[in-house]
C-alpha cells in the first residue's frame, strides 16, 4: 500500500480510537485498516499502537509520528495547489455542521456568494441541534452555540448570542402580557428539551449580576429551535430564542417581545475543528468566511 495511504489511515485510527470506526469513515473493510497498520509498524520497526478490548491509543513513539504525520498530509495538499491561481487553488471538500436555523437562516443563503469565489470547492453542510461528534461524523469543523464540553478540540469564540423573550399576539390574548418574572406563575411556556441529553430547560432571566431561573408549565415539549418557534407562533406559549432566529416574525407582528428588562443570558456561540496544528488552506478560508457571516449575529 502506499505510505500516503498508510499515513491517512494510520491518523484517523489515532482521531477515531477504533479501527472499526476508522474503517467506516474511510470506507474500508475493517481488515484492510488492520493489514496497514501491521504494515506500518513493519515498515517503522516501533509499535504505533496499544490496542485493548475498547479502544485503540497511540504509543508514545505513535504520538510522536501522528503529528509529523499531519504535517507530512498538510503539506502535500497545500502542494497540490500550489501553482494554482488564486480561487481555482481551493480544492476538495469542506464538512462542516451547524445547528438548524444557522444553517438554513444565515449559512445557506451566503454559500453561493462564497462558491462563485471558490468555484473548485465543494461544501457539505450538515444541520442539527444535536451535539455531533467531529471525527465520527468526518466534520472539519462545527459551529455550536452554548457552553463546551469537548476539550479535545480547538474552540474558537465567535462571540456571544443575545436572547430575548417573545410570544404569539394570540396567546398574549389569551394569557395577557407578562410585566415581571413575578407573573410567570400564570403563563405557559413552549418547554425545550436537549436533543443530546432530554433535559428540559428553565426559564431564565438576568437581574443585574444575578441569573435566575424557575421551571414553568407547558402543555408541549420540543427537541429543536424550529419547532419551538412553530409552536410559539402558534399561541402555545412563551420561548427565549436569539433574535436573529425571530426577528422577521417581530417586524411583521407575528411575534411579540415580552419581559425586555429581564432577558436571559446570552449563549456563547463558537467555532470548534479538530486539534491539528496545521490546517488545509480550504479549511482555513472557509472558516474565516464563516466567522465573518456569523459575527453580526453576535454581540
Amino acid at each position: 500500500m502506499d505510505r500516503i495511504d498508510l499515513f491517512r489511515i494510520f491518523t484517523r485510527v489515532v482521531e477515531t480510537s477504533s479501527f472499526t470506526r476508522a474503517a467506516d469513515t474511510l470506507g474500508m473493510p475493517r481488515s484492510s485498516v488492520s493489514t496497514a497498520i501491521q504494515e506500518l509498524e513493519t515498515r517503522l520497526g516501533v509499535r504505533l499502537l496499544a490496542r485493548t478490548t475498547r479502544q485503540v491509543a497511540p504509543t508514545t513513539d505513535g504520538s510522536t509520528f501522528y503529528t509529523h504525520c499531519l504535517q507530512i498530509l498538510q503539506d502535500i495538499d497545500d502542494l497540490e495547489t500550489l501553482f494554482k491561481k488564486e480561487g481555482m487553488g481551493l480544492q476538495g471538500v469542506v464538512r462542516v455542521n451547524t445547528p438548524g436555523r444557522i444553517g438554513r437562516l444565515i449559512v445557506a443563503p451566503a454559500l453561493p456568494e462564497f462558491l462563485s469565489r471558490y468555484p473548485t470547492l465543494k461544501i457539505e453542510l450538515g444541520v442539527t441541534d444535536r451535539s455531533v461528534n467531529l471525527i465520527e461524523d468526518r466534520l472539519d469543523c462545527v459551529v455550536r452555540v452554548g457552553p463546551l464540553e469537548d476539550a479535545n478540540l480547538i474552540a474558537r469564540k465567535i462571540g456571544d448570542l443575545p436572547l430575548i423573550n417573545v410570544a404569539s399576539p394570540a396567546y398574549l390574548a389569551r394569557y395577557g402580557t407578562p410585566i415581571t418574572p413575578a407573573d410567570l406563575s400564570q403563563h405557559q411556556m413552549v418547554r425545550y428539551a436537549s436533543p443530546s441529553t432530554g433535559r428540559v430547560e428553565e426559564w431564565e432571566w438576568q437581574e443585574g449580576a444575578t441569573l435566575h431561573s424557575r421551571a414553568m408549565a407547558g402543555c408541549v415539549t420540543v427537541n429543536s429551535a424550529e419547532t419551538s418557534i412553530a409552536c410559539c407562533l402558534a399561541g402555545l406559549g412563551l420561548i427565549q430564542v436569539p433574535r436573529y432566529d425571530v426577528q422577521s416574525y417581530l417586524q411583521t407582528g407575528q411575534l411579540v417581545e415580552v419581559l425586555p428588562q429581564w432577558q436571559p443570558e446570552p449563549l456563547p456561540m463558537s467555532l470548534l475543528y479538530p486539534h491539528r496544528k496545521h490546517l488545509s488552506r480550504r479549511l482555513t478560508v472557509f472558516m474565516e468566511w464563516l466567522v465573518t457571516l456569523l459575527k453580526p449575529c453576535v454581540s
